[in-house]
């Protein structure tokens, strides 16, 4: 017997949770749960986070936390629960099965059967922001290679694990060649470690619209963590409903389970809502948990009562449905079926289901680090970049040098274009005269130096090569 950490939420959240739980019961899931409030009530008193310590410490100690929506005021500076949840336990993949139920489900995509496992935990969801100057600010995009590794080898086990022909990497590596292009290189590595399955990589943009035109070219899909969210969406809605989906969120020691649609306030409390979403997350949390016999029963029977015409308000249709049921009235039509076998739609079998183990990351040795400049950046409110370059070349070191000045990335300095339009956010680029290393300590001096001309300098990054190689984005029209 397995016990859990369950939280019914807010908004129809109760209703849906409830039916599942019946569900489960019926089943002879072996579970045993643990409840605890988290959201809007939890908010609304003054935390900021909408979870109590006491909560997390219950959520801990189980490992497996079952969530309903749940509603986050708006304004008051009120965090995510959700982006919250994932990167304290280190739910660092998110996997979202979107499959077609057609002619039951009305589809534009009838083939549709896509995977998608976007990671979890940084990318610009790292929430890292800063206002710089009076007219910029910036979003720090964190990409690091254990991430990468993770995720993409998580997206190849589960590709193994399920029989899926192909995975694909979706990044925008072409403009991002640091941080996406990392993705990628890792994606590159680790799909060599898996000849049988078939690899490729789309850039985001036309994958995209890949996806929303001929879905059934795709199998399982890996990502970065802003692209997955969005398409994620995407691919749930084009099956049909974005109701019906549910989610996967997987660490190396918990996991958190959830529909992916929100609490739907207006309809809270009617009795109305589909509660499909977190059935559907309730059989993925019964695989992970190695219970693959009763996730296959309830699944096969909730596919037979979709396939049966048995339908909440959302996906009635008159010329498919039979018909129209209230929540609880579902979670029954589901249980009935128990022992059925879909007929038109594709039943599963979890025989061989097992929960997924996936090596811990190495670090990898070490590379030579060496400080070849810096970028220096400056508020400033001119419009000529000749006339800043002419102040800064003043900054320049014994063996270093203004090489180039860039204003939201574009280069405008040396042989600048009077056409382009610049801020008061300006990148100003040292670097060593030979490419070789240079001391630290030109930082400081090169920072004394601006203070003493009353320069307002306001981030400085460092650029260093690994292994001999330059790691740093030239600029645009370098």
């Amino acid at each position: 017997m397995k016990r859990i950490t369950i939280a019914k939420g807010d908004g129809i959240g109760p209703e849906i949770m409830n039916a599942t739980l019946k569900i489960l019961k019926a089943a002879s899931a072996e579970l045993q749960y643990d409840e605890i409030e988290v959201g809007e009530k939890v908010y609304l008193s003054g935390n900021t986070s909408g979870i109590s310590s006491e909560s997390w410490d219950v959520i801990r100690r189980n490992k497996i936390f079952f969530k309903a929506p749940i509603t986050t005021p708006q304004g008051g500076g009120y965090k995510s629960l959700n982006v919250s949840t994932r990167k304290f336990l280190g739910l660092y993949a998110n996997v979202r099965p979107c499959k077609s139920l057609y002619p039951f489900i009305k589809t534009k995509h009838p083939e549709m059967n896509i995977t998608i496992i976007r990671e979890n935990e940084e990318d610009l969801y790292a929430g890292i922001e800063h206002q710089q100057t009076d007219e910029v600010v910036q979003c720090l995009k964190l990409i690091s290679r254990p991430g990468c590794e993770k995720i993409v080898r998580y997206a190849f086990e589960y590709a193994k694990q399920y029989n899926r022909k192909k995975v694909t990497c979706f990044t925008k590596d072409n403009i991002m060649k640091q941080t996406d292009g990392l993705f990628r290189q890792v994606f590159n590595e680790i799909a060599a470690e898996y000849p049988q399955i078939e690899n490729e990589h789309w850039i985001v943009d036309i994958g995209a619209a890949k996806v929303a035109d001929t879905p059934e070219a795709f199998d399982v899909i890996v990502m970065p963590n802003l692209y997955g969210d969005m398409i994620s969406d995407i691919a749930a809605q084009l099956t049909g409903s974005v109701g019906l989906a549910g989610s996967a969120n997987i660490g190396e020691e918990c996991a958190m389970f959830e529909a992916i649609h929100g609490s739907a306030p207006i309809i809270a409390g009617q009795n109305i809502a589909n509660p499909s979403g977190l059935i559907q997350a309730a059989v993925m949390m019964l695989c992970h948990l190695g219970q693959a016999k009763v996730a296959e029963k309830i699944k096969n029977a909730w596919l037979t009562t979709i396939e049966s015409g048995v339908h909440t308000a959302d996906i009635f249709r008159e010329e498919i449905s039979k018909k129209l049921v209230h929540t609880d009235e579902f979670a029954d039509a589901v249980i009935s079926n128990f022992g059925k076998y879909p007929t038109v739609l594709s039943g599963v079998n979890y025989n061989d289901s097992k929960p997924l183990v996936l090596p811990k990351y190495k670090r990898k040795p070490a590379a030579l680090k060496e400080l070849v400049g810096l970028d220096v950046f400056v508020q400033w409110a001119g419009s000529n970049p000749d006339e800043l370059a002419k102040k800064l070349q003043e900054l320049d070191g014994e063996n270093s040098r203004l090489t180039m000045i860039t204003n939201r990335g574009i280069k405008v300095w040396p042989n600048g274009f009077e056409e382009t339009f610049c801020t008061d956010h300006w990148r100003c680029r040292f670097s060593s005269l030979d490419g070789k290393k240079v001391k630290k300590e030109f930082i400081s001096e090169l920072l004394a130096k601006a203070l003493e001309m009353e320069l307002d300098t306001i981030k400085t990054e460092n650029l260093y090569a690994f292994n001999g190689k330059p790691s740093f984005s030239l600029g645009q029209g370098q």
